[in-house]
């Protein structure tokens, strides 16, 4: 469902990705983890469209993302990790705006809308609200709905869990997990690495841009003989030493 092939991505002299190759299945829930800075981001950007790739072939559906960019977009949903919103309108107008772009049939639209509104337990009356007075947890449930709603056949998540409270983000978890049981493709990124570690059929985790590692979480623990995934990405990516680390703060803190 998205082929990567010797992805690279460079801005300026600064190589953000380099020589990235993965191959995601239809039906999978797979995840790209990396520190801050290690071309995450750019890797979705590239995904999504939003940014070409330098060298390499990327493509979705069996479509080439930079050649056939609007079959591709068609066929996605997206939620970026700093989403803007059109604050003026309701959320009921912006679900509106999102259907009209994606060319859904009205009946469809309100059918589909309804039902995450009323899944991801957003009242008709805070759909009549502005966008502007919802709180962050809020926005987030109307990006993901926005995301979800012409049901594409691959969603792209970066952060999806940012600012959700923890009856929606169960809630999202289990939507997610249905969703690539239907034959969907889920590809996201995120910080919360136990979630990702009970989510996810495979992972890949990246660093200065190259690949480090892949594969499923309890082959990465093996990989590393590590217990949990926050400690086998710790020692994959290059980390401090967690115990050393924590007793020279204990030990400073006690001075």
């Amino acid at each position: 469902m998205i082929e990567i092939q010797h992805l690279s991505k460079r801005y300026g002299k600064t190589l953000a990705v380099e020589d990235l190759s993965l191959q995601i299945e239809t039906g999978e829930i797979f995840a790209l983890l990396g520190p801050n800075g290690a071309g995450k981001s750019s890797t979705v950007k590239v995904l999504t469209g939003l940014s070409k790739p330098t060298t390499g072939i990327v493509r979705i559906s069996g479509f080439d993302v930079t050649a056939d960019s609007l079959e591709v977009k068609k066929r996605i949903g997206y939620v970026p990790e700093n989403a803007l919103l059109y604050e003026s309108l309701t959320a009921d107008e912006y679900l509106d705006l999102i259907g009209e772009l994606r060319h859904m049939e009205p009946e469809k639209l309100r059918t589909q809308r309804d039902d995450l509104f009323a899944l991801f337990d957003l009242s008709k009356e805070d759909r009549k609200k502005l966008l502007a007075e919802f709180s962050k947890g809020m926005k987030q449930k109307v990006l993901l709905i926005a995301a979800l709603v012409h049901n594409p056949e691959v969603l792209i998540l970066d952060e999806p869990l940012s600012g959700l409270d923890a009856n929606a983000a169960l809630i999202f978890k289990e939507v997610l997990r249905k969703y690539a049981h239907g034959g969907k493709t889920i590809f996201f990124c995120s910080h919360v690495l136990d979630v990702v570690e009970r989510l996810c059929d495979r992972i890949a985790i990246i660093n200065h841009g190259q690949l480090v590692a892949i594969g499923t979480p309890q082959e990465l623990l093996e990989q590393t003989s590590e217990l949990s995934l926050e400690r086998a990405f710790n020692r994959l990516t290059g980390g401090a030493d967690i115990e050393r680390s924590s007793e020279d703060v204990i030990r400073a803190l006690g001075n």
